[in-house]
């Protein structure tokens, strides 16, 4: 018996052919498809930049506000509360120097009192007219202990400075810094500042009482 032959093809019919090796694949026929910008239409750098001020303009406006309404950029000040407690319990333990005649471009930015091994300290923060600060320390402490540990272990004595009241020991400290000592019975003062700023480093000095 003869195997059965394949139909013959129809007359006006075209035989069936393979698909296979001509049909695209699967991912050609998406990226075919696929729809895409034309070069002109992407994000030009122009809205980049309008993006940019967008968020750029908030900012600089708070900024301002921040520096010139508010002062955002000037030294904090102590409350007149909490210096007169820190100056308050300091004056229990020893006598407190107080600077007075100092015009309103001088005030005050930290003000801490602290108890001590071998003592009590007294540290004020000062900001002058030239904005430049200046620490002003009081403290029972003995005086060997306490200068080397204010103006370092380098600093010596270079000169004096002599005001109605006191003969100050000029020293040299850390770099870039001068400091003025004077050593009395209950306490000692050591007032540090920058060496370019000798002048209100003595005003400072020259005021205490």
């Amino acid at each position: 018996m003869e195997p059965a032959s394949s139909p013959a093809p129809v007359p006006g019919e075209t035989a069936p052919t393979e698909t296979s090796a001509t049909a695209p694949s699967p991912a050609r026929a998406a990226a075919a498809t696929s729809p895409r910008l034309a070069a002109k239409e992407g994000r030009r750098p122009r809205d980049m930049v309008l993006s940019l001020l967008v968020l750029l303009v908030p900012v600089a406006l708070l900024m301002t506000y921040y520096k010139v309404v508010l002062d955002g950029e000037k030294p904090h000040r102590v409350k007149a509360e909490s210096l007169a407690s820190t100056l308050s319990a300091a004056e229990r333990v020893f006598p407190v120097a107080q600077a007075a005649g100092l015009s309103t471009d001088w005030y005050i930015t930290s003000a801490h009192f602290r108890r001590e091994e071998g003592g009590s300290t007294l540290r004020l923060g000062y900001v002058d007219p030239a904005e430049k600060p200046i620490l002003m320390v009081q403290s029972n402490i003995t005086a060997t202990t306490l200068v080397p540990a204010e103006v370092g272990a380098q600093g010596e004595r270079i000169g004096a400075y002599r005001t109605d009241r006191r003969t100050w020991m000029r020293y040299t400290g850390r770099p870039g810094e001068m400091a003025l000592i004077v050593t009395e019975q209950n306490r000692t003062i050591v007032i540090i500042g920058n060496d370019d700023d000798t002048a209100n480093l003595e005003k400072l000095a020259s005021s205490l009482s």
